[in-house]
């Protein structure tokens, strides 16, 4: 376990993001035997001109305490947007300028805090931390991945170039899919798979759970999904399909959705119901209602080496789970019925409305209670504290050479 160190994050998320999020967590659970500064993205030129009043309140305060061992840091600085810029040396030159003024900022926050020897956990921020190993000197620097992100459009000009030269050069690769690392190994061969973590303990099946009022009047039987309605990510067509194939299944969607769900025939049928965004203590109880839990991924570059931290909820609270087949999702293969087309859906579905049994049930709970974010972050601070003491052993052989 890795404890009393000083440990920057800096990651593509801030700490006040309405969603869940992997690098939040695990800031946490480090934080809990160590000092974590986790920083906020810089804000940049257009978002300050377009978001302004939106931006004002965080702004306001620059260095805020979370607990004992935990700060949340927002940049002063503004960054110049640079994402749109097609010369490659234009970018590199604006990019290190950007990584620059970042840096400025984390150091006189270093500085107040009074770290010293401190590893950098970079959170897929390939652009704005491009530099931050030669600009902060980490003891050791971290690359977490957990999408495929040269595949999403905003990283898709500039990613595919720089994310692989990051991997190149950091120390260490950690990954939440075994995609994602054999991807990494092909740049740097210190990269790992460290699994994935889920807060197990939230979603303990318990019958006495709140019925939300909006589920509540819903009939029986539900197949259920919960997380961002997002269609670079989800397969509308095999809702569409569940639908109206199953009229007496009623398909209850949690979350908020993009404009190509507002827009779609789902908000047609009367067997879809769209409940909307969450506070994130509600899905529990959201979930405890569903008969059938699904994630119904595209298969695309986006998708391929995602682990979906939704699959582990559902498992924790012992739901029947359906899923799309993918590289990634073999790992759950055992638990998860895995769907390779629409009519694998239907089958698939009903198979796991009649797999109720409680030696099955205590099988999914069991499985998902390996994978907390205290067992997440032990992989991480294993894979850490190898990687040091290899340094310490090869400095020492190096240095009896001579």
């Amino acid at each position: 376990m890795l404890r009393n160190r000083d440990i920057i994050i800096t990651g593509i998320q801030s700490w006040d993001i309405s969603i869940g999020s992997n690098i939040k967590n695990i800031a946490i659970e480090l934080s809990k035997e160590n000092r974590v500064l986790f920083v906020n993205p810089p804000i940049d030129r257009i978002s300050k001109i377009t978001k302004r009043s939106s931006l004002s309140r965080i702004t306001k305060e620059t260095l805020h305490q979370i607990n004992s061992n935990l700060w949340i840091l927002q940049p002063h600085h503004i960054i110049e947007s640079i994402n749109y810029i097609p010369i490659v040396g234009l970018f590199d030159m604006m990019n290190r300028s950007n990584n620059i003024r970042f840096a400025k900022d984390i150091v006189k926050a270093l500085s107040i805090l009074g770290f010293l020897d401190y590893i950098h956990i970079c959170d897929s921020d390939m652009f704005r931390s491009f530099y931050l190993k030669d600009l902060l000197s980490p003891s050791l620097s971290v690359y977490y991945s957990r999408d495929n992100l040269q595949a999403v459009n905003y990283w898709k000009r500039h990613g595919k170039r720089i994310e692989p030269l990051l991997i190149e050069k950091v120390d260490l690769v950690l990954t939440n899919s075994l995609f994602l690392s054999n991807k990494a190994k092909l740049y740097n061969n210190n990269s790992f798979f460290v699994g994935q973590g889920c807060d197990t303990k939230a979603y303990t099946p318990n019958v006495y759970l709140k019925i939300p009022k909006d589920i509540a009047s819903i009939k029986k039987p539900i197949v259920g999904y919960i997380g961002s309605l997002n269609s670079l990510r989800l397969d509308i067509e095999v809702l569409e399909f569940i639908a109206i194939t199953k009229k007496e299944w009623q398909i209850v969607l949690v979350g908020p959705e993009d404009s190509t769900f507002k827009s779609s025939n789902l908000h047609h049928l009367s067997n879809v119901h769209f409940l909307g965004l969450k506070n994130e203590n509600e899905l529990p109880e959201y979930l405890n209602k569903f008969d059938v839990a699904i994630n119904p991924q595209k298969i695309n570059e986006v998708t391929i080496g995602n682990y979906p931290r939704k699959i582990d909820e559902y498992l924790a609270m012992g739901k029947p789970t359906v899923a799309t087949k993918t590289e990634a999702m073999e790992y759950f293969k055992d638990y998860v019925s895995l769907a390779k087309d629409k009519k694998d859906w239907i089958s698939m579905i009903e198979l796991e409305m009649e797999s109720t049994g409680s030696l099955k049930k205590l099988q999914r709970i069991q499985f998902a209670s390996e994978h907390t974010w205290k067992n997440n972050v032990n992989s991480i601070g294993k894979y850490i504290i190898r990687k040091e003491q290899g340094a310490i052993l090869a400095k020492n052989l190096y240095e009896s050479a001579f």
